[in-house]
């Protein structure tokens, strides 16, 4: 199965357009979380029915999941967590995505939500032990936020990763998780991209200006995971233990797709 990993987008409508245009060259295109821009003066139920277009979009040339983040929240529930109800829109599109999982031959993908506090912690617990029973190969989570203690949730100062995912890798050991939130990231200096913790990898596009979101290619018959940004083009092989610093490319790797826009590399 090959996957395009992005995050963080917050609304950018030229790098939707962009993960748009690549989406046919994968079997599965992940979007973890952030669609939305807080910060932006654009009204956030405006946004949302601009991303649902895209999201539709994206679903009738791939398999796609989504995330909520942080920026995507939009209402409060009746116990006065935050959450992103417009998710439920999402998933009438036949798009899975918080609380969901999605079964690709004998890979399971298990999609969680931000969560803002403990009924929401709670149900993401429920949701990783009914995973953690079903019957699969390779395990994959989408969730927003990196874990604690990774360089892929340290942003040049501090790190900011989830403790209680931390925890929960512990517990489950999950082949992957597709993260994001932390926008500097792979940028910064004891930040990066890709992590290891135990059998688990952990991977963070990060956040560029321009057209091109920074990506994330993960091929599981190669088995090998690579990530295109403006700082280059590093890869790690997924087969093979975790060596810093990760290797950078001089050349396109064959596995990885013709996708739009110019090369970072020459192919």
């Amino acid at each position: 199965m090959r996957m395009l990993l992005v995050s963080d987008l917050h609304y950018a409508l030229k790098q939707y357009d962009w993960t748009a245009a690549a989406a046919p060259a994968f079997d599965l295109v992940v979007i973890a979380g952030d669609q939305l821009d807080i910060s932006s003066s654009l009204d956030g139920g405006v946004q949302v029915l601009v991303i649902l277009k895209y999201l539709q979009r994206l679903a009738r040339s791939t398999r796609l999941v989504v995330s909520s983040g942080n920026h995507d929240l939009d209402r409060r529930d009746d116990d006065g967590e935050r959450v992103a109800t417009w998710m439920e829109r999402v998933r009438r599109l036949g798009v899975p995505t918080d609380g969901d999982s999605l079964t690709l031959g004998d890979t399971l993908v298990t999609i969680c939500p931000w969560w803002d506090g403990p009924k929401a912690r709670e149900a993401i617990a429920r949701q990783l032990a009914r995973d953690a029973a079903a019957p699969k190969r390779l395990w994959i989570w989408v969730y927003h936020a990196p874990p604690e203690g990774s360089p892929t949730a340290w942003d040049g100062r501090r790190c900011w990763g989830d403790a209680e995912l931390s925890a929960w890798i512990d517990l489950y050991r999950p082949d992957m998780v597709l993260a994001g939130h932390i926008h500097q990231a792979p940028f910064k200096r004891d930040g990066s991209w890709v992590d290891r913790i135990g059998d688990t990898w952990v991977f963070n596009s990060g956040q560029q200006i321009g057209p091109e979101p920074p990506h994330i290619v993960i091929d599981t018959d190669e088995p090998a995971a690579a990530w295109f940004s403006l700082a280059g083009v590093e890869m790690v092989r997924l087969d093979e233990p975790l060596v810093r610093p990760v290797d950078s490319l001089s050349r396109l790797p064959d596995w990885v797709p013709s996708i739009p826009g110019p090369d970072p590399i020459p192919a």
